[in-house]
């Protein structure tokens, strides 16, 4: 749904092609408590840092564990949303909170519940 899709800009209606390129725990390359999660948006590299203690904190919470390919659904949720609401993507790298990365968590479990329930 989000490592390979096409968002409008809200500022200059053009679409803009978002693809997820790599995964990596920042612990080992930044020194930050995070897993960095890179897109080509229209062929520029964007990072989307989620922060490694929304892992524990969804886990709390659920019982459940964000997998590499939830945290990839989040970043990429997370660039569509700011495309198509027009905060942009003027930076190369974002870092999310905890409590944006579950809120964005919760948009990509809404966006596959309402998917599956429109097949039924």
């Amino acid at each position: 749904m989000f490592t390979d899709f096409t968002a409008t800009d809200r500022w200059t209606k053009k679409p803009v092609h978002c693809k997820y390129q790599a995964l990596i725990v920042a612990i080992a390359t930044r020194h930050a408590d995070a897993v960095d999660i890179k897109f080509l948006v229209a062929g520029r590299p964007v990072w989307v840092a989620l922060p490694c203690p929304a892992w524990v904190e969804y886990k709390k919470r659920t019982g459940k564990l964000i997998t590499d390919s939830l945290a990839k659904e989040i970043a990429g949720h997370f660039l569509k949303t700011a495309l198509e609401s027009g905060e942009g993507l003027g930076r190369e790298m974002y870092t999310l909170t905890v409590d944006e990365t579950l809120q964005h968590l919760e948009g990509v479990v809404a966006g596959v519940e309402g998917a599956v329930a429109a097949t039924r």
